[in-house]
């Protein structure tokens, strides 16, 4: 009965090292999309420290590349201090990743905060030209979101460049993209995307450290169970001398 439990572990074992191989793949690419999106919208974020966790998912994502190496040859060779690095190697990642998912929370929890105190700043510098980040920055907030000023496209008016241009427009990117011919005219409101970036802004960048946290979570449940199964394994070697002989003898053979 014990060997069949040692055997049911080698198997999970070989198939959770498997995982880990398709993990490291997707941890990175985890980890590359919130480098691509704070860098559509870090002129409205402008704490680096937020990278802190995607830095480590793209670490993790790399380690677990040799883990699952390790792992594989460890658990196929039955080497117990293969399986022991394997094990003390997991738990690094693992405690690695938890400390994801806490400084997730931790900065997910400054998102709002960050986007309130930069916003009106950003949208002050705004010029109209794509030489300038910030326009650029806004233009592309304001497409992507479909959002329209910083709490509605009146805030507008409040504007330098509205006082500059004179022509009672807001930029094309308030534009609802189901109206063609839209030119930004405040004569025209129903054309603008009505609601305002500030809040979406806000709602997006949580949702991609939510999106880290729970990639995070995911994988570090997989590598509990690693570490479990390789732990089972450890102990029946450990507890059976008989089992040792027999591995012995086989290798003779």
């Amino acid at each position: 009965m014990g060997q069949c439990g040692v055997t049911s572990s080698k198997t999970v074992l070989v198939f959770l090292n498997l995982l880990f191989w398709a993990a490291a793949g997707i941890l990175c690419y985890a980890g590359a999309y919130v480098f691509i999106t704070y860098d559509d919208y870090d002129h409205f974020f402008e704490d680096a420290y937020t990278l802190i966790p995607a830095v480590i998912i793209i670490a993790v994502g790399a380690l677990l590349f040799v883990i699952g190496l390790v792992g594989c040859y460890a658990t196929v060779r039955e080497s117990y201090c293969g399986l022991t690095t394997f094990v003390v190697i997991l738990l690094l990642v693992f405690m690695s990743e938890v400390a994801v998912v806490v400084l997730g929370y931790v900065y997910r929890a400054k998102i709002e905060d960050e986007v309130n105190s930069s916003i009106i700043e950003v949208y002050e510098k705004y010029n109209g030209t794509n030489s300038n980040s910030q326009s650029r920055a806004i233009d592309y907030a304001q497409r992507q979101l479909q959002c329209c000023g910083i709490h509605n496209y009146t805030d507008w008016l409040k504007t330098r460049w509205y006082e500059e241009t004179k022509n009672n427009s807001v930029p094309i990117s308030c534009c609802k993209t189901t109206v063609p011919g839209c030119t930004g005219s405040l004569t025209h409101p129903e054309d603008l995307f009505q609601e305002g970036c500030e809040a979406l802004v806000v709602k997006k960048l949580k949702e991609i450290m939510m999106y880290v946290i729970w990639t995070a979570l995911t994988f570090a449940a997989l590598q509990m169970m690693g570490m479990l199964c390789a732990c089972l394994v450890l102990c029946h070697r450990s507890k059976d001398p008989a089992y040792e002989l027999l591995l012995a003898g086989g290798t003779q053979a």
